[in-house]
């Protein structure tokens, strides 16, 4: 597969053409942004890290019948990928109560809720990324309302993927991003990634945060943190 032109530059990857019309490449980058692009870094490692993280991840999901962008993974920071039209939405989900959520609402941080919370965000960096509800997302044509339910039904088994795998290498899944995507042909798929960068990852008996949250908050140690969940990961 050739590698060719760059087709757009995010805050923390690169996608690339290639010589398939329905195939990109994605390139991780060590950059970190944080507060919507405010804070900015480099990151030891980070883009390695999150590669290696996300392709356990999606070969996990992928071996459970989630559909995703993911084909396989070329080197240590690039993925072949399905190209897909990405929905203008990040799906947040929430198992406990922390970073946003924690101060919008004046809740303590680590507050479990009887119910898994779902939020919309609209991907528009004029905008800041605002939180929306379905209504929204539709009246803005960011997707229709069978997208949201195809989108809804698979980040509810996503989580429940993600809660059972990570509780088997000692982490709590506090909460966690995600993008999808529309394949040429018309499937709904898992796109963008899933890492330390897109999820809040506390471990299980200490509570100590190993995840984007250490750079965000001047805690230190982020590239050991990504290191710790690559680690863990790892051993399964």
């Amino acid at each position: 597969m050739e590698k060719k032109e760059l087709l757009y530059e995010g805050k923390a990857k690169q996608i690339y053409a290639t010589d398939d019309a329905n195939v990109i490449i994605m390139h991780y980058k060590d950059d970190a942004t944080a507060y919507n692009g405010i804070k900015k870094a480099q990151i030891r490692d980070k883009g390695e890290l999150n590669n290696k993280i996300t392709t356990i991840i999606y070969e996990y999901l992928a071996k459970n019948n989630i559909p995703t962008h993911y084909i396989k993974t070329l080197n240590e920071r690039e993925e072949l990928c399905k190209k897909v039209k990405i929905f203008p939405l990040e799906v947040i989900v929430r198992n406990y109560i922390a970073g946003s959520m924690s101060k919008r609402l004046d809740i303590p941080e680590g507050t479990k809720p009887e119910n898994v919370i779902y939020e919309l965000c609209y991907k528009n960096d004029a905008l800041g990324d605002p939180l929306i509800n379905d209504h929204h997302a539709v009246a803005v044509k960011a997707c229709s309302y069978e997208d949201l339910k195809v989108i809804y039904d698979l980040t509810k088994r996503i989580n429940e993927l993600l809660i059972e795998l990570f509780k088997g290498v000692g982490i709590i899944l506090v909460d966690f991003k995600i993008e999808f995507g529309k394949t040429a042909d018309g499937e709904i798929v898992l796109a963008d990634e899933i890492s330390p960068d897109t999820a809040r990852l506390w471990d299980e008996k200490t509570h100590d945060k190993l995840d984007k949250d250490r750079f965000r908050r001047d805690l230190g140690h982020v590239t050991e943190a990504y290191q710790e969940i690559y680690k863990r990961l790892g051993r399964l």
